[in-house]
């Protein structure tokens, strides 16, 4: 059956269905006519095969679901209000008015849970009103609640906004990032789920902070308190692949203990770059020192661990997390992180520079060791006072091997290019917040950072390298250049912030602080000769030794204040800058910069709000971008620093808008964002045949960019409709060959989908997603497409059943070149796990297809790039799993 039939086939289904229910609607109201918004109104079928189904009231009181024919219990609750109770055949569409009483106060009063509880800035969610019991994971659990999503990357959002930090029982679970909690916390121990808004740690700054922050807090289940819990997995498939996974859990009134094991050459990520960023330490937002950013040389903590598609993949991961309370005023928590991992890729790529063409294929083994460890003492010694101790350590040992072809007009060339890393980075913070009274509070903040970066690298051809660019003896029959490169950052930052509480709609905040950051960059570059004689290149303008210090001090004042359903924060941060660059020659300079903020919301109703922000904002280079001496950035890069680099300074504003409404269906998202550079640091451009020659300058006006990105969602019957739309465009200049260019950047991607929602029947979701590229310079223009239709199923049938499949089909063409690609993508899996036993079982299938590569396309400031990357075989899994 082809894929357009199975798509006809199940639209088919899907339509005839929609007008096999019913709907009843109505308001929830008091005994004085007044609506009551956040109501619960639940159905219960008298078929017990049958799933409870809900609606929560609007602000208008108003309340809709859709039934299937049947015979069914209403019951409409509200806290303080006693519960009303109707039956309903569901025969034909309905309108039926409720009125609730309130509570007397009575020692007998039966409490209602509640399968949605709003409160202020939380949201509680009852899970076992929306589970069946066939759930693994969180992430099973999340996906069945009203306006939460889980993507693929374990990202969780709520009504559109993003879960920023993710709690067990109150305690950061690993950090607080989503997904080790999403893919390892068992389904069956969670309780109760907590969404808090503008959260904040400190319980008491929490309206004080303006925090854009958002928490989901997972209750567990009583009788998984002061026991162990977890599971264990270990699977086995074809051409010797493998995967185990275990995770233990252990809460108590004063004791949480979390383990994470994986094992497994699936290329299955477990601790991916995201996750890495919510392990950054530094200081707590509530510092804000205004929009000015101190950018540091480019982190080789990180650089491995982007999910890539690969031709070879083997991974360790363990981690441990603990958090003991001492006593009633002091928490000690803490987590060490271990990766491991061995990878290779392969990649063919055409990539069109601005006056020639290239044909590259690159070959890449890389191996990557990570250590992360953090401990954080958290002393309350009453409830108006707060101290923060932490320690956070972390070092890596990477290891990179790439061996790249390259054609450019018939000639051939091949580098080899070896890497070895040695990182580390020592983080040491303390924090102290005080509500003296009512109407003044105080924070502090001490924080130092040390990172250092020591990369060595080698390059290998039997071709010149960059040569007319590098003092290289052309007479060698072996061209073999090495580089020594080191970085070492440290930080010292000091804020203090008051917040003053005029009365409960005027506030005024103000800051003062200072950082003072010292970078030294080194580079020594040398070409071995066969001989064994060392060809330094230090004599012609190589080789960097450089010393950066900057020290800003900045001084904020904000006026906040609210007036009905406007809220309005306005204010100025006042920089001054002092740098030092100390090399062959010595420059010093300083600075005062001004940098206005603004925040205006509307709150038309808790799920209809409106936001603008508004800053101007500054960033410094790393001291490599000053460093005025030659070094090698790549096998056909040379780069040399500008010592007369400045600040750059940029306009960014943000509107975002979200709406959501229960009962007529509907989640709608949309944010737009502009940034405009008034000065700003690019790289001019020379080129010689495919080397390139790099230096930074700054010029006025350099970049102009626009996003615009929406999702609506609107549930018909039992069927969830989404349409979600991407577009940004750029424009920048960029020098090239002494030659100023203007490129441009515009990207457009939209998504349609719909998803089933019937209790008896398998969630299908279909869908499309197109992607266009445009790609502009001087003389060059570039064009891709991607389409790309949809299936994914989730099946639970008969008793403990769950199939899953996922498929893609992808129609990649290059518009320029006349060119297309066409692959398809699957996986699919069947789990199994009797109710009453501790086992289970699993057979998963991965690159169904056994699809050799993909297709993708990018764009940089001056190369086009329309890439092929290959990727693991067909792999089927048999795996056996066991519940503690």
């Amino acid at each position: 059956m082809s894929v357009r039939k199975y798509f006809f086939l199940i639209g088919l289904f899907v339509f005839c269905n929609v007008f096999s229910q019913t709907t009843i609607k109505g308001t929830v109201k008091d005994s004085l006519q007044v609506p009551l918004s956040y109501a619960n109104v639940i159905t219960k079928p008298q078929d017990s095969l049958k799933n409870l189904q809900f609606s929560i009231t609007d602000e208008q009181g108003r309340y809709k679901i859709e039934l299937a024919e049947g015979s069914y219990t209403i019951t409409a609750s509200y806290l303080g209000y006693n519960a009303y109770s109707f039956e309903y055949d569901a025969i034909e569409d309905t309108t039926k008015e409720i009125v609730l009483k309130e509570q007397e106060d009575r020692l007998d009063e039966v409490v209602i849970e509640l399968p949605v509880t709003v409160k202020q800035d939380t949201i509680i969610y009852d899970t076992k009103r929306f589970v069946t019991g066939d759930e693994r994971k969180l992430k099973n659990v999340l996906k069945k609640l009203p306006g939460v999503e889980v993507d693929k990357d374990g990202t969780v959002t709520v009504q559109g906004k993003k879960i920023t930090t993710m709690l067990v029982e109150g305690k950061k679970f690993f950090g607080g990032g989503s997904k080790l909690a999403v893919e390892n916390i068992p389904a069956g121990a969670i309780d109760k789920i907590e969404v808090i808004d503008n959260y904040n740690e400190i319980a008491f700054l929490k309206n004080l902070s303006d925090s854009d922050e958002m928490a989901m807090n997972i209750k567990l289940k009583e009788d998984k308190k002061n026991f162990v819990f977890g599971d264990v997995k270990a699977g086995k498939g074809n051409q010797d692949f493998y995967r185990t996974h275990s995770n233990l859990f252990y809460y108590s009134p004063k004791t949480n203990l979390n383990f994470i094991e994986n094992l497994n050459n699936t290329a299955e990520k477990t601790f991916t770059f995201k996750d890495y960023m919510n392990f950054q330490g530094g200081i707590n937002a509530v510092f804000k020192r205004g929009s000015s950013v101190f950018k540091t040389s480019n982190s080789d903590f990180s650089q491995f661990l982007n999910s890539r598609d690969l031709t070879k993949s083997q991974n360790r991961f363990g981690a441990l997390n603990i958090t003991q309370e001492i006593n009633s005023k002091l928490d000690i928590s803490g987590y060490g992180i271990f990766s491991h991992s061995k990878e290779e890729t392969f990649e063919e790529s055409f990539n069109q520079y601005d006056i020639f063409n290239e044909t590259k294929d690159a070959k890449t083994s890389t191996k990557n060791t990570l250590g992360i460890g953090k401990i954080t003492l958290d002393y309350t010694p009453n409830s108006k006072e707060q101290w923060y101790f932490k320690t956070q350590f972390k070092k890596t040992v990477n290891d990179n091997n790439n061996t790249i072809n390259s054609l450019v007009d018939a000639a051939n060339n091949t580098f080899l290019t070896t890497k070895d890393i040695n990182a580390t980075y020592f983080n040491q913070n303390i924090e102290w917040h005080k509500k003296a009274s009512n109407k003044h509070t105080f924070s502090f903040v001490a924080d130092v950072t040390f990172d250092k970066n020591n990369p060595t690298t080698f390059w290998e051809s039997t071709n010149p390298i960059l040569q007319g660019l590098i003092p290289i003896d052309d007479t060698e029959p072996v061209f073999k250049l090495t580089q020594l490169k080191e970085t070492k950052n440290t930080n010292y930052d000091a804020v203090f912030k008051h917040f003053w509480v005029l009365n409960r709609n005027n506030h005024i905040y103000s800051t003062v602080g200072n950082t003072n950051l010292k970078q030294s960059f080194f580079t020594d570059d040398s070409q071995e000769l066969v001989n064994g004689t060392i060809n330094n290149f230090n004599t012609s303008g190589f080789g960097n030794d450089l010393d950066f210090r900057l020290n800003d001090l900045f001084f904020g004042v904000h006026y906040k204040f609210r007036t009905g359903i406007f809220t309005f924060k306005q204010g100025v941060f006042i920089h001054s800058y002092n740098w030092k660059v100390n090399q062959q020659t010595k420059i010093s300079k300083n600075k005062i910069v001004v940098l206005p903020d603004f925040l205006a919301k509307i709150e038309f109703s808790k799920s209809k709000k409106i936001q603008l922000n508004y800053n101007l904002k500054t960033s410094f280079s790393d001291a490599s971008k000053f460093a005025n001496q030659f070094y090698l950035q790549s096998y056909n890069s040379v780069f040399k620093g500008n010592e007369n680099l400045e600040n750059e300074l940029y306009h960014s504003a943000r509107l975002r808008y979200s709406r959501f409404s229960m009962y007529r269906g509907i989640m709608l998202f949309a944010n737009a964002s502009y940034t405009k550079k008034v000065k700003g640091v690019q790289n001019t451009v020379n080129y010689q045949d495919i080397n390139q020659y790099l230096s930074p300058i700054l010029i006025g006006n350099p970049e102009e960019r626009w996003s615009l990105d929406g999702s609506l969602r609107k549930k018909i019957k039992n069927i969830n409709y989404k349409v979600g739309l991407n577009y940004s465009t750029s424009k920048y200049l960029q020098k090239i060959n002494d030659i100023f260019e203007t490129n441009k950047n515009n990207n457009t991607s939209f998504k349609l989908s719909a998803k089933t929602l019937y209790d008896d029947f398998p969630t299908i979701e279909i869908g499309f997603k197109q992607s266009i590229g445009n790609y502009t310079s001087s003389n060059t223009t570039s064009k891709f497409v991607t389409n790309e239709p949809f299936v994914n199923i989730d099946y639970d049938f008969l008793d403990g059943f769950i199939f899953s499949f996922d498929y893609t089909k992808y129609d990649y063409q290059n518009k320029t070149f006349n060119q297309n690609n066409k692959y398809e993508l699957a996986n699919a899996s069947l789990y199994y796990k009797n109710e009453d036993s501790a086992w289970s079982f699993k057979i998963d299938a991965q690159n169904l297809f056994d699809v050799n590569f993909k297709n993708r396309n990018s764009f940089s400031s001056y190369i086009i790039s329309d890439t092929k990357t290959y990727v693991l075989p067909r792999i089927m899994m048999f795996s056996i799993g066991y519940n503690l």
